[in-house]
């Protein structure tokens, strides 16, 4: 009896801030892989162990939730100027579909660890000690990320005492710098939008109304709307969510619809092939809470709260693109994000969300009514979990 034997192929299982991902070279993907299509979505879809209508992923490397169905191609770059260039593939869990649509911020944390460590970096750029910063070209968004990796006796340090919430032990901390983070900062062309949800019933209770949002494309697109406006306070935990199937059929049409207000999608059919972007979040002044760890956090502690759904679901703490964006929008004056933290000019801003806090910074300036992001700047950390080679089944 014929069978189809497996294929060894090399790659590295990270974790990077929040999230896990497997991370391939592209030079050891299957040649008809290392190009964008048809074999290469199958591939890395077979890897993570999509699509599995039992939402577990038992056969693949996936994690079956949006933090941990994700996978990174890192090359040399062709860019002048930069070390490496980063692709992220969203990996649907129960579809046969990979969202190349943006960016993944917690993974950007660590794409410079691996080329370090995969011989990606040319090694007169790697001290013997110190901070090696890795250029990496971001081509699904076309964005400059600039990564601070420590060094310690030539080699990448992953231990350390920086603490992450969300992330259960202490590592070694790695900054980002996401360089011009936003071409067009305001789709729309305004800090806040109104807009007009037509009587949809998947909308529930908010259909026919209209809601005001701010609808932002700075690291990733991202829809805000105030958590009083949608029935919620601001502090929902993911069982205050996810469990609940009217509130995400909700969450969904509502980010179809923001999304072809930002001109993302032409019509909300399309939403269900854009699954990756654009994010929605909910926002509100401080107040205490206990984090899912059972950590208190106390209204003092943070300048706002934040959540925000990624593929369908609450988030269990915060993605690192949308933190760009609550950054970026903390800093303009008017925006939801900006009057939720008290109005104030803030070019550094401590946000709650649903595993702890997370600071992020953002440099902006105006331009003849034009908002321009010159970086926004977070901490993360990353740490190989597992190297050697995944297998597949040839077919």
């Amino acid at each position: 009896m014929t069978h189809a034997p497996q294929i060894k192929i090399p790659a590295t299982y990270m974790r990077g801030g929040t999230s896990k991902g497997t991370f391939f070279r592209l030079q050891d993907l299957p040649k008809e892989a290392q190009v964008p299509g048809e074999a290469r979505d199958n591939l890395l879809m077979r890897v993570v162990g999509s699509p599995d209508p039992y939402g577990k992923h038992t056969d693949g490397m996936g994690g079956a939730t949006s933090s941990t169905s994700k996978v990174v191609i890192v090359s040399k770059s062709d860019k002048a100027d930069h070390d490496v260039n980063y692709l992220f593939g969203q990996v649907a869990i129960d579809k046969a579909f990979v969202d190349w649509s943006g960016n993944c911020g917690n993974l950007s944390s660590a794409v410079g660890s691996f080329a370090v460590e995969s011989g990606l970096v040319d090694k007169q750029r790697v001290p013997a000690n110190g901070i090696c910063e890795v250029r990496i070209w971001q081509a699904n968004i076309s964005k400059t990320i600039i990564a601070h990796v420590p060094i310690s006796s030539g080699e990448v340090q992953e231990t350390g005492d920086f603490e992450l919430d969300g992330v259960t032990f202490p590592a070694a901390e790695v900054k980002l710098d996401f360089m011009d983070p936003a071409a067009e900062v305001f789709p729309t062309g305004n800090v806040t939008d109104e807009l007009v949800l037509p009587n949809d019933e998947r909308l529930d209770k908010l259909a026919g109304l209209t809601l005001t949002t701010t609808m932002i494309n700075a690291g990733i697109p991202t829809i805000f709307v105030n958590a009083v406006d949608i029935g919620y306070i601001g502090s929902e935990l993911q069982s205050d969510i996810n469990g609940d199937e009217k509130a995400l059929v909700m969450f969904e049409a509502l980010r179809a619809y923001g999304a072809v207000k930002m001109g993302l999608i032409s019509d909300i059919s399309e939403a269900e092939g854009r699954q990756h972007t654009p994010k929605i979040a909910f926002v509100s002044p401080p107040k205490n809470y206990t984090a899912s760890s059972g950590k208190s956090v106390s209204e003092a502690d943070t300048q706002l709260l934040v959540r925000a759904l990624s593929m369908g679901k609450l988030h269990h703490a915060m993605m690192g693109t949308a933190a760009v964006a609550i950054g970026v929008a903390a800093a303009i004056p008017g925006t939801l994000v900006n009057l939720a933290a008290g109005g104030d000019e803030c070019h550094e801003v401590t946000f709650g969300h649903p595993s702890g806090i997370l600071t992020v910074g953002a440099s902006v300036s105006q331009e003849a009514n034009q908002w321009k992001v010159l970086k926004a700047s977070m901490s993360r950390s990353a740490r190989i979990l597992m190297e050697g080679w995944v297998r597949v089944p040839a077919q």
